[in-house]
């Protein structure tokens, strides 16, 4: 039987947004729920019921109602929800316009910056005024080369509440990752800071921004907040005014949201780009609301008196996840630099400073400060805090048991995974529902999640290919410059016809929760039988001696063989007794099948700007092809260490 690490207490179960949204379906529609399964069941089999349920939960501001809530349901790529209501994103996320504190900006080193709602609402009427001045009208695309600062958020507020298109990527990227981006989509603006801190160390933007516009001819203004620098030279950066010089003088300006189409785009976000040039994946302003609503109240429990927290760059579909929170009146805080800087436990200071009480961040994060031997409890105030959520890969046993030993016992850990492609979740937290090692706690409502065996038929504690079943708001309304949708087609539906692929391994276990095993494309199959790479890393990275790890499939002798490459600690010699503990620890932990046929030191894992291992790139070289777009990774140069390798020749 197992055992929960969490199980909520009866005084936050009846608190919980959840509970309450339980007592409004069963009035609204004369039902008897008590708990999640039978809500999550419900609101799959009745969908419709269920986004309407959500849709006046989420108390969704809108200049137009629905008469409609869903066209064409059977066919997922033509399917579209609320198709005859009009509202503005911007608007329900500026719903408040009091004193209560909206941003909170953290730059690494520095001074927290605060901002209200009234003030954030002031800043944003300014810059509207000013796009709107230019002539930026609805449909046009506005692209941020931003850190995670406050003015990135007014940029992206200003910008949809004209109705326009926003886009951003963090400052990190080479100029050949903007390009292929932002060269794609024509922005009119470009929003950039002077620069950026990471570790200690600041970074010059301008320079990269000039040789960006040369090529981006669409671009007719740059935008440039100082940041390290309060008086950037500006002049030999073409197109160019400063923030400040830009914002409309006038004080006291009233908003004017450009009422659009439910469906009407809102975001365009990007594929990694590891495979080739990034797709743009154009994400609709009502799908993205209504979806970000439900994660956030009903999956993280978000009130008005809560200060949220993820961290994340620009770059990453958690940021625009993140700051919907402003919808909920929420306090967001942001913040841009090293998690590591000046120490490993910087993040938990400013936990307890600014009294965090919803933490994001990501498992390779955890794992992380696990093996520096931070142990946050002992030495922190975390009193406030009452989630950590984590993403970005599967989080480890190991990781849950950290948690909830060495930061916070009474704590509901929600390890959520979804991805950029529907810019929300597939599975996350549930604040009524306990908490199993391993395990993401459930599937998000509404979405009809299951995992394929080989047949193409759901299974339960059986590993399988991650699905989903039915359409839902939040998929992208279609990819930029795709003539007959045919790479959307190809992205998500070319394994299973009108049913969405989402490319992880995983598993729904019997009590609801789902378990990722990693990448289904990256999944390894010696000998026929498919492995997870994550099973694989959660063992190796447990080891003192492993800082991190990689692991892949070599086509060998008519079938395949798993190669694992470690990065050592310092001091750490790689040997026969190293090989022989890793394997022990491996075969002794999954199966036999698990254990590499190589195992091989590198200097550098690489890893994409948003924090996620290449295992196919990486794949790619050692079988002697190309990798087309190295721009899309934090540390390009790492390939260079998986090249020839000669223990792989034999």
């Amino acid at each position: 039987m197992k055992q929960p690490l969490w199980v909520p207490s009866e005084e936050r179960k009846r608190n919980a947004n959840m509970t309450k949204f339980i007592r409004f379906v069963n009035e609204k529609y004369g039902l008897n729920f008590t708990g999640y399964p039978e809500l999550y069941d419900w609101s799959v089999k009745r969908s419709t019921d269920f986004w309407v349920a959500m849709w006046e939960f989420g108390e969704i501001k809108a200049s137009r109602p629905y008469s409609t809530v869903v066209v064409n349901q059977d066919d997922m790529i033509e399917s579209r929800w609320f198709p005859d209501a009009e509202l503005n994103f911007a608007e329900n996320l500026l719903r408040y316009r009091d004193d209560r504190t909206a941003l909170i900006f953290k730059g690494e080193g520095q001074d927290p910056v605060r901002v209200t709602y009234a003030q954030l609402y002031d800043r944003v009427a300014r810059l509207a005024r000013s796009l709107r001045n230019m002539g930026i009208k609805a449909g046009d695309r506005v692209a941020g080369f931003m850190p995670n600062m406050i003015e990135t958020v007014v940029a992206m507020l200003a910008t949809t509440s004209i109705g326009a298109i926003w886009s951003s990527c963090s400052p990190d990227f080479g100029i050949k990752g903007v390009l292929d981006r932002f060269g794609q989509i024509e922005p009119r603006v470009l929003f950039t800071a002077n620069g950026y801190y990471y570790n200690g160390k600041n970074f010059d933007s301008l320079g990269r921004v000039a040789r960006i516009i040369e090529q981006i001819p669409s671009v007719e203004k740059v935008v440039v907040v100082p940041y390290i620098d309060p008086r950037p030279d500006i002049s030999n950066l073409p197109k160019a005014v400063m923030f400040e010089d830009f914002l409309a003088p006038e004080e006291g300006l009233d908003i004017e949201f450009t009422q659009m189409p439910f469906n009407h785009p809102l975001y365009i976000m990007y594929s990694s780009g590891t495979t080739g040039v990034p797709k743009c994946i154009v994400h609709g302003a009502g799908g993205t609301l209504i979806q970000h609503l439900k994660e956030l109240i009903l999956h993280t429990d978000l009130k008005r008196e809560d200060t949220i927290f993820y961290f994340t760059t620009c770059g990453w579909m958690m940021w625009n996840w993140l700051v919907s929170s402003l919808a909920v009146g929420a306090t967001v805080l942001l913040y841009d630099g090293s998690p590591f800087y000046p120490g490993p436990d910087a993040l938990f200071k400013m936990a307890q400073d600014e009294k965090i009480t919803v933490f994001g961040t990501s498992a390779k994060y955890l794992a992380a400060v696990e093996k520096e031997g931070v142990k946050p409890r002992e030495k922190f105030d975390l009193s406030p805090l009452k989630a950590i959520l984590s993403t970005g890969s599967p989080l480890s046993v190991e990781s849950f048991e950290y948690v909830y030993r060495d930061i916070k016992q009474d704590v509901c850990l929600s390890s959520i995974s979804g991805g950029t492609d529907i810019i929300s979740c597939f599975a996350l937290g549930n604040p009524i529902g306990p908490v199993y090692p391993g395990e993401l706690q459930c599937r998000g409502l509404g979405m009809d999640v299951h995992a394929f065996d080989a047949n193409g038929r759901p299974v339960i504690n059986q590993k399988g290919e991650l699905v989903c079943t039915s359409s839902f708001p939040s998929m992208p309304i279609y990819f930029w410059n795709d003539p007959g949708n045919e790479k959307y087609k190809k992205a998500y539906f070319s394994v299973y016809p009108n049913v969405w692929q989402h490319g992880d391994y995983i598993e729904i276990t019997d009590t609801g929760g789902v378990i990722i095993y990693g990448r289904s494309d990256a999944t390894l199959n010696p000998g026929g039988v498919r492995i997870g790479t994550a099973e694989i890393y959660r063992q190796v990275e447990s080891l003192d001696e492993i800082i991190d790890s990689l692991v892949v499939g070599q086509d060998w002798d008519n079938d395949v063989r798993v190669v694992l490459f470690v990065k050592l600690a310092e001091g750490v010699e790689f040997n026969e007794e190293l090989v022989k503990k890793i394997k022990t620890t491996i075969r002794e932990n999954t199966t036999p099948r698990h254990v590499p046929a190589k195992i091989i030191p590198v200097d550098d894992i690489p890893y994409t700007i948003n924090g996620k291992k290449v295992e196919l790139a990486v794949r790619n070289i050692i079988h002697g092809k190309p990798v087309e777009n190295r721009d899309a990774l934090a540390n390009p140069e790492a390939l260079e260490l998986y090249k020839n390798i000669p223990e792989l020749q034999y």
